[in-house]
């Protein structure tokens, strides 16, 4: 079992090693309260409770990624950013094999998952790029508000198994803090790695405490690293102390760099002007076709793409639960897309039918990429903000249903449907020959990345959320109209008297009129016969 721990100061912190205190087992670092965290796990699968390997043995790949509604800073060079809540990923071993990972999803993530079974509720995403290998064959997505659910079943199945020891029980409690987990497995490894990052909300004490080793066996690695400015613009730079628990005595300086696929936006601008940054909401009245504003803070710094050759796009992904859908055919025509502020919708994947209510809709829901059409640096002068705005459509609703992502909500006849934030980026190509196979942060399988070549570098723009957000997070809380369930006798009631009535209707003027017709018929007949 090997485990990495990495302390992210920000850039042009001082590291001082008398704060780095290590032991045969263990390393704490005095000063951590000021620095991102990551840890990353990595186990084989003999090392693994038999309820979790047998969860692996049908599948070639899998990708689960849980990102929190709280908003974090980036820090490089975690700056990957995604749509708070669920994301899963995987493809089978055997192609023409049915697995169902809806069980497992629930047994550890939520009992109150939309999930029916994988061949219904999971969906396919395109491939606009052949040549991108590491896009899975199917995806799920959910609005998951927090880890609860997956801490206790995760302390249950593997605290206390194995070489792990009762601070297990604390890490997994550590893990309602963290901005963003990552879990994979591939079967070329055959291991399963599972990455948490905290940006804040750690205590000083349980972020300086490194998890000490299992066994003698066990692999610990513990990095404290501060950015520095890197000698390529595609490229990130570190510098350092590495220690190998166990192995060393006292930490070892380290300077490394690496090719990074994802870039933090102001590192490509040396500009002092307020970091751009965008905002989402919903148009008043939403009505049941909510049009999703995403707003931009510094439209100068939006007219200024993160490199000059023109081959940079900004885009906009979202993933909308199965209550939402966007109108691909609504996109196709260019005025529209103009008066919007967009270009073009680049892929839709997940439930796209356009009529069926939800409650029939057996899919996740879907995901979208868009490219936005930025200002040209003369439109943004004259402004101080910018917004694109995304038209979407409401499913009908049952009123009570735990697969919604609803809430309550005191105002009758509506519900409170949970829409993540989508993630804006500018997406860039990479210099001819660029490989991106040494970065030991690289992370993939993002649900957008795969629709990019593999020579793609995303510089990502942050949310930031106004006062009256910030206990909802990354969410926006959207009212839908619903039929109360009191209400529906009333309603079936009037629908049979309408029909009805309507079908009445019709009888007599086919009555009427076939009765008009017979008498033309026989006047014109005693016409004849005079």
């Amino acid at each position: 079992m090997k485990q990495r721990v990495t302390y992210l100061l920000p850039e042009g912190t001082k590291i001082n090693p008398e704060d780095i205190h290590i032991t045969k087992n263990a390393l704490t670092y005095v000063d951590a309260k000021n620095a991102a965290l990551e840890k990353r796990l990595t186990a084989g699968l003999s090392e693994l409770p038999s309820e979790l390997r047998s969860v692996f043995a049908p599948l070639h790949e899998l990708h689960i990624r849980f990102v929190s509604r709280s908003p974090f800073t980036p820090t490089s060079p975690l700056v990957s950013l995604l749509p708070p809540g669920l994301h899963v990923s995987f493809t089978p071993r055997d192609p023409n094999a049915h697995v169902d990972l809806c069980p497992v999803l629930k047994q550890f993530f939520s009992p109150d998952l939309k999930c029916h079974s994988s061949e219904e509720s999971f969906s396919s995403p395109p491939i606009l790029s052949e040549r991108f290998s590491s896009a899975a064959q199917y995806q799920y997505f959910y609005p998951l508000p927090r880890l609860l659910h997956f801490q206790t079943t995760l302390a249950k199945l593997v605290c206390g198994t194995g070489g792990l020891k009762s601070s297990c029980v604390s890490e997994a409690a550590a893990l309602s803090y963290a901005s963003y987990l990552d879990i994979d497995f591939d079967v070329i490894s055959h291991a399963v790695t599972l990455s948490g990052f905290w940006r804040e909300g750690l205590s000083a004490e349980m972020a300086k405490s490194v998890p000490s080793k299992g066994s003698p066996t066990d692999s610990l690695e513990v990095g404290i690293l501060v950015a520095e400015k890197p000698d390529e613009p595609e490229e990130l730079k570190f510098g350092g102390y590495l220690t190998v628990v166990g192995e060393d005595d006292e930490p070892n300086p380290t300077l490394f760099s690496f090719p990074s696929r994802h870039h933090p936006l102001s590192a490509s601008s040396s500009s002092s002007e307020s970091p751009l940054t965008y905002s989402t909401h919903f148009q008043q009245p939403t009505g049941l076709h909510p049009k999703l504003d995403i707003t931009f803070s510094e439209p100068s710094l939006l007219a200024k793409p993160p490199k000059d050759d023109e081959s940079c796009a900004l885009h906009a992904y979202l993933t909308l639960p199965s209550s939402l859908f966007v109108d691909r055919y609504q996109f196709n025509d260019d005025l529209f897309l103009q008066s919007q502020n967009l270009r073009r919708l680049i892929a839709l994947s997940g439930e796209d039918d356009l009529e069926a209510p939800e409650w029939v809709v057996t899919r996740w829901g879907s995901a979208a990429l868009f490219e936005l059409a930025p200002p040209t640096p003369a439109e943004a002068e004259q402004a101080e903000t910018w917004t694109a705005s995304i038209p979407t459509h409401l499913r009908y609703l049952q009123a009570s249903s735990p697969n919604n992502a609803t809430t309550s909500n005191p105002d009758h006849g509506q519900v409170e449907l949970d829409i993540p934030w989508p993630t804006v980026f500018w997406a860039c190509e990479a210099s001819e020959g660029l490989k991106f196979a040494v970065n030991p942060f690289d992370r993939t399988n993002l649900g957008y990345d795969g629709l990019f070549g593999p020579k793609t570098m995303f510089y990502h723009v942050p949310p930031t959320l106004p006062d009256e957000q910030q206990a909802k997070g990354l969410v926006e809380k959207l009212k839908a109209p619903v039929l109360e369930p009191e209400d529906a006798w009333w309603v079936q009631s009037a629908t049979f008297a309408v029909v009805l009535v309507g079908f009445a209707w019709v009888l007599w003027k086919l009555y009427d009129g076939s009765r008009r017709t017979m008498g033309k018929k026989s006047q014109g007949e005693g016409k004849k016969i005079q």
